[in-house]
């Protein structure tokens, strides 16, 4: 595995690790916060955090990153299709349906990347890669089980698959931006053009339903949201898609049933059977199939 593998691994995995957790956390304060209001509360912290970070950056390297006209058509378009319109229906569909379906459903994501990249990258569909995704993807099977009443959260489950889609073509898009752009320039103003474009949704929103303060458990977790699980994962993700094939770097969007199954166990007191082992084992072995050879070096960039 090459170095820029390795990092990439590593990258894809935390980001993957960190969502795994974000089911239970966003279920719990949607109860209080509706959907788009709390996607909007979520981008401005991590926007906040990230456009200081880019600034910082750039003051210390003394220079900054100049985009084209013509790319700022691209960015937009991953604000509006991945932040803006994905992670909505994510946070409607977890609203409408529950944690276990949404972990379960959205794990369909690598599939439509390793499409998508075929498509839109031209990235090669070799058989490798299509035994890993279909050996990871038993492994999420078993590890979650199929007993998710998806017949009773019907337009939830609905709404899940059109997240797993639109994510996946985010994936791609960010895969294309980063031949140009830094993830860390990438996900700021990506950011950015989500919450232009769902600040008139998120008023018309608020029209109709109500913000309630509970506890300060609703503050921990949009900050989790906000810090943690956008300004934090989405930079990991797309550092990740920037080193490696986007339909290998795919895989590691399964590690996200194993954490959050894991994270269950550890702080809801929740059972592991023998099918967390086998399907985690699955989802490993599926992932090493196409990350442990050489790769040829994207390079290494903030």
């Amino acid at each position: 595995m090459t170095k820029e593998n390795l990092l990439g691994a590593i990258c894809l995995s935390s980001a993957a690790s960190i969502w795994g957790g974000m089911y239970v956390v966003s279920k719990y304060v949607l109860d209080f916060i509706p959907p788009l209001t709390l996607v909007w509360m979520r981008y401005i912290i991590a926007f906040v955090i990230l456009f200081g970070v880019l600034k910082i950056l750039e003051s210390k390297k003394g220079s900054r990153e100049i985009i084209k006209k013509r790319d700022w058509f691209l960015i937009a378009w991953i604000g509006f299709i991945g932040y803006f319109v994905s992670i909505s229906l994510q946070f409607i569909g977890t609203k409408l349906s529950d944690a276990h379906t949404g972990a379960l459903i959205t794990a369909a994501t690598p599939v439509f990347i390793v499409i998508f990249a075929r498509f839109i990258l031209k990235e090669k569909l070799t058989v490798r890669k299509v035994f890993s995704l279909i050996l990871a993807t038993f492994g999420v099977v078993i590890v979650i089980g199929w007993d998710t009443p998806m017949g009773t959260y019907f337009w939830g489950s609905v709404i899940l698959v059109g997240t797993a889609i639109t994510w996946a073509l985010l994936s791609v898009y960010v895969k294309l931006a980063s031949k140009k752009y830094s993830s860390l320039f990438i996900t700021t103003y990506g950011i950015l053009f989500a919450i232009i474009f769902i600040t008139p949704a998120m008023l018309w929103e608020l029209q109709s339903n109500e913000v309630f303060y509970q506890s300060n458990l609703i503050i921990l977790g949009v900050l989790y949201l906000g810090i943690i699980s956008t300004a934090g994962a989405f930079l990991l993700w797309n550092k990740g898609l920037k080193l490696m094939d986007a339909g290998v770097g795919s895989l590691f969007f399964f590690f996200q049933p194993i954490v959050g199954s894991f994270l269950g166990w550890l702080l809801l007191d929740e059972a592991l059977n023998i099918n967390f082992f086998i399907g985690g084992a699955l989802i490993l072995v599926g992932v090493l199939i196409v990350t442990v050879q050489k790769k040829k070096s994207n390079g290494i960039s903030l």
